[in-house]
């Protein structure tokens, strides 16, 4: 009996030293893990909207009519205070006369050149976006056609209303954390 009597009180001793080891090595990674998760949790917040209203009847590549003119305007009202904190960083136009116009506006409350994009593809501008603004606020002016693509590649979301040919005033604001799923907010202005 003293012979496993002598065993028993060896191995006690070594257990809770490797039990603490162990839980004191677990501990430090997961608390790496949440600090890492933590720092890095910021959110990118994504304006998706369609040019103003155009001139009709005015060719190819239309300017913008009055109607149009005011509603860049109040889009520069509603997004051009650059003392705010959280303020549009970058803006994404396509290469037509009415999405330049459309950010005109703002683009000059606010100091900024807007992003002449010629990319076709909506989920390479989406990533794009993401990638050179991550955790920044950006402006996409778009067209009726790309405005839905875009926010699907944005969020994820599907079956969004489709925008009419005279539906001028519908925003999107997506919020694309790095971790978890984003958020859509559609509005009017």
């Amino acid at each position: 009996m003293t012979k496993d009597f002598a065993s028993l009180q060896r191995r006690p001793f070594l257990t809770p030293i490797w039990l603490t080891v162990l839980g004191a090595i677990c501990a430090i990674g997961i608390l790496g893990f949440a600090i890492w998760g933590w720092g890095t949790a910021d959110s990118t917040m994504v304006v998706v909207i369609r040019h103003a209203e155009k001139e009709l009847d005015a060719g190819g590549d239309p300017p913008l009519s009055p109607a149009g003119v005011a509603r860049a305007e109040r889009l520069s009202r509603m997004f051009g205070d650059a003392a705010a904190a959280g303020h549009i960083e970058a803006i994404y136009v396509s290469p037509t006369v009415r999405n330049r116009m459309t950010a005109a506006p703002l683009a000059a409350r606010l100091g900024l050149t807007p992003i002449v994009t010629t990319n076709s593809n909506p989920s390479s501008l989406a990533r794009r976006v993401l990638r050179e603004h991550a955790g920044g606020r950006v402006l996409v002016v778009g067209h009726s056609d790309t405005i839905n693509e875009i926010v699907e590649a944005l969020s994820g979301v599907r079956d969004l209303p489709v925008i009419g040919g005279a539906e001028y005033g519908t925003m999107y604001i997506v919020c694309v954390p790095r971790i978890g799923r984003a958020n859509v907010l559609r509005v009017t202005y």
